[in-house]
């Protein structure tokens, strides 16, 4: 009895033995009913097993056919919750692409979004200020720019974002794409001549202070000039005659401005005027002007000047 070792059951070595044969046994049908070229038709037998509620006895991971059918099923359940996340993160960023492409036609549409915030928001117009709404519901600051900006009274009621009370020469009329359109056009032109003479009072120049500190209106691309910001000006106050340009004070001269959209901006809405006051009135920020200029040079000698 000792020469059987301590702990050695001959019962139980014979059960191992006989399961490992029965699961062998049951591999090789499993192999055969399952061939191993048709993924598909082994993923819809092991589901149609589990549908009926037989139990598949899993084989030892010593059993080679065990180890191959099992990755199978756990690489297919992988895939197709990969394929899912994908799916569902793809709708989800259709979605929210069609939220932007939805704000920025309709940016003012919400409730708590003004639309003279949804227009300064627009890019290209980072150079306008807000303005305030107790300075546009003043008759006398408006006083002259009924003649000359087209449906002036919608206009208006657009930019203060109430509903139009006027009425079209015929009732039960409505506008048309076209007429709508000009009524946007005269919004923007109607807050355009509205903001130029804003800027030029102590709230507006105070609205501007914070832009220029921020280099909003970008900076002078003069090398001498040392990244310089500048401000917005006008070549001209009669609308529709120039695009607007950027003052450099440290040398005095204009720029384009960098950006395309801010150069198709009319120049009449920021006028002539206000950058010089600006410094007039902020008096510390005007820097001194650069003496120092360019000077052209061949092989180290000055070029002459005829």
């Amino acid at each position: 009895m000792n020469k059987k070792g301590i702990g050695s059951n001959p019962k139980s070595e014979i059960a191992s033995i006989d399961r490992r044969k029965i699961n062998d046994a049951l591999d090789k049908k499993l192999e055969k009913s399952l061939p191993s070229t048709s993924k598909g038709s082994s993923s819809y037998y092991i589901n149609k097993d589990k549908s009926s509620n037989t139990r598949l006895s899993v084989p030892s991971p010593n059993s080679t056919g065990s180890s191959k059918l099992v990755p199978d099923i756990r690489e297919k359940d992988t895939r197709s919750n990969s394929l899912s996340k994908n799916k569902s993160s793809e709708e989800d960023d259709d979605e929210s692409a069609t939220d932007t492409e939805e704000s920025d036609v309709s940016g003012f549409d919400g409730e708590d979004t003004s639309w003279i915030s949804w227009f300064c928001n627009l890019r290209g117009n980072e150079f306008f200020c807000e303005v305030d709404e107790d300075y546009i519901q003043d008759d006398f600051n408006l006083c002259g720019l009924s003649s000359q900006v087209p449906y002036y009274d919608y206009a208006l009621d657009l930019i203060l974002d109430v509903e139009s009370s006027h009425v079209l020469a015929l009732p039960g009329d409505m506008f048309t794409e076209e007429q709508n359109e000009l009524v946007e056009s005269a919004a923007e032109m109607l807050y355009g001549m509205i903001h130029v003479r804003y800027i030029l009072t102590s709230k507006g120049m105070s609205a501007m202070l914070d832009k220029y500190k921020n280099y909003d209106f970008g900076r002078c691309p003069r090398a001498y000039c040392c990244g310089q910001p500048c401000l917005p000006v006008g070549q001209s106050d009669t609308p529709r005659s120039s695009t607007v340009k950027i003052y450099c004070p440290k040398c005095e001269d204009i720029y384009y401005p960098r950006s395309k959209y801010q150069g198709n901006i009319d120049g009449a809405y920021f006028g002539t005027t206000f950058p010089h006051l600006f410094l007039m009135t902020h008096g510390h920020l005007k820097p001194q002007k650069t003496s120092q200029s360019y000077v052209p040079r061949i092989f180290g000698f000055k070029v002459h000047k005829p």
